[in-house]
């Protein structure tokens, strides 16, 4: 499996890679960013597209931000 760390991708594969990843565009994989509060889940992983924050870091913070109920 090839890595998806921002040092290993480019823009367009980190765009590729949420959108194979959620696949909101040709069904709903059930992310709950939507209903939750999260929005887009393409603007909630915009910051790992522009190549500000791994997607860990991303799913840390939201999901901390779902535990405290803000």
């Amino acid at each position: 499996m090839k890595s998806i760390l921002i040092k290993d991708t480019t823009k367009e594969e980190r765009e590729q890679i949420i959108k194979e990843s959620l696949d909101c565009g040709g069904g709903c994989e059930n992310c709950s960013s939507c209903w939750l509060g999260g929005g887009s889940p393409f603007e909630l992983y915009q910051t790992y597209i522009d190549g500000e924050k791994e997607i860990a870091e991303i799913n840390r913070e939201y999901n901390a931000r779902y535990q405290r109920g803000n």
